[in-house]
């Protein structure tokens, strides 16, 4: 899977996703790191990669839009570093697979996470 690591995570997840066989960018390698968040997930769906985000904001643009993609991980919880959150996304790439390769939203937190298909309704 091609994961594109907002700006709001540290590059160190590119290195920790690669080791479970995924694809990976921090948009500091492919775009300003001032760009709008709609200038990313025009970049995420034009090149096939999913959103990794710390920023709510994603979600709702899903929602406003309506967009069937890109898919989006977001996580809400305080350690977003990858000694903390590293397995868990992981596994969460693996289990939702097809979910995310269809288009889906996931929201997770340290004790769950939720999917949800896209395009959002209103």
């Amino acid at each position: 899977m091609k994961i594109l690591v907002d700006m709001n995570l540290s590059p160190q997840w590119c290195p920790a996703l690669r080791k479970h066989g995924h694809e990976c960018l921090h948009w500091s390698e492919v775009g300003d790191p001032r760009a709008r968040d709609a200038e990313i997930m025009e970049w995420a769906r034009r090149n096939g990669h999913v959103v990794f985000t710390h920023d709510l904001d994603f979600g709702t643009l899903l929602a406003l839009t309506e967009a069937a993609a890109p898919s989006v991980i977001q996580v809400r919880t305080q350690d977003v570093m990858p000694a903390a959150l590293g397995m868990m996304i992981a596994g969460l790439l693996r289990i939702h697979e097809d979910a995310l390769a269809a288009g889906a939203l996931i929201v997770v937190d340290e004790a769950r996470a939720m999917v949800r298909v896209l395009p959002l309704s209103r």
